[in-house]
């Protein structure tokens, strides 16, 4: 149950401030993440990947879908698609906390964190690790017309198991996000950024860089789970060929 997003606080203000009131929907994120951050144990993991290999794949795959017509893919697609994966090989990434057992789930049903007008909406990609990577990117680029429209139906945005916010479009390098409640994980992603590295042969070469970060129900996920829940989709970033099979 969502705890009261607050009582009435006594803000000092003046007549030339607005006072914007609460809509439902603000009203809902405010009670929920308030709910989350006090009830739940959040702890938090990070890991930079090697982002150069996602950035040419892509490139070569965008270069033949203008040729031919077709729905250019995202790095976020590919985010999604490896996140739903390592997910379903990692259970308790997967789960939630329901007081006297843990549900562990049989899919995995992804909420997207999306931006509209009035907040965040997370709408769900359905059994998200049977995709194949165009069909994540279709459904997302769907779910996030309608929602920005809102036209999406309740059970559009319910339902969701794990959760992925992807802030790299605001050039957002790195952030912890808040669990989305009942789930146990979420998933916060930053943009790519070109940085100097030290490559295997120990020289100074410029590196793409991405960092991930996990934050995670330390009553449903431990540390290790959560590092190797990380490793498993660093490894598949990192070499994002593997996605497409």
């Amino acid at each position: 149950a969502a705890a009261p997003a607050s009582t009435k606080i006594d803000v000092p203000s003046s007549d030339a401030d607005k006072k914007v009131p609460l809509s439902g929907m603000r009203r809902t994120i405010a009670e929920r993440l308030l709910a989350s951050k006090t009830q739940i144990p959040h702890f938090y993991l990070s890991v930079e990947i090697d982002a150069g290999s996602l950035v040419t794949l892509r490139k070569d795959i965008n270069a033949a879908a203008e040729a031919s017509g077709t729905p250019k893919v995202t790095v976020n697609d590919f985010v999604l698609l490896a996140t739903a994966r390592a997910a379903a090989a990692h259970q308790k990434v997967n789960s939630a906390f329901a007081g006297d057992s843990v549900v562990e789930y049989a899919t995995v049903n992804l909420s997207v964190a999306i931006s509209v007008d009035d907040g965040l909406i997370t709408p769900v990609i359905r059994d998200a690790q049977k995709l194949t990577l165009r069909e994540i990117s279709s459904t997302v680029k769907d779910l996030a017309t309608r929602a920005r429209a809102k036209k999406l139906k309740p059970e559009e945005y319910q339902g969701g198991t794990v959760t992925v916010s992807n802030l790299g479009a605001y050039g957002i390098e790195s952030f912890y996000a808040i669990i989305n409640p009942p789930q146990a994980a979420i998933l916060a992603v930053g943009t790519i950024v070109k940085k100097p590295v030290v490559n295997e042969q120990d020289q100074i070469v410029v590196g793409q860089r991405m960092t991930l970060a996990l934050s995670g129900d330390h009553r449903v996920v431990d540390g290790s789970a959560g590092a190797a829940f990380l490793a498993t989709l660093k490894k598949s970033l990192e070499t994002p060929a593997t996605l497409l099979f």
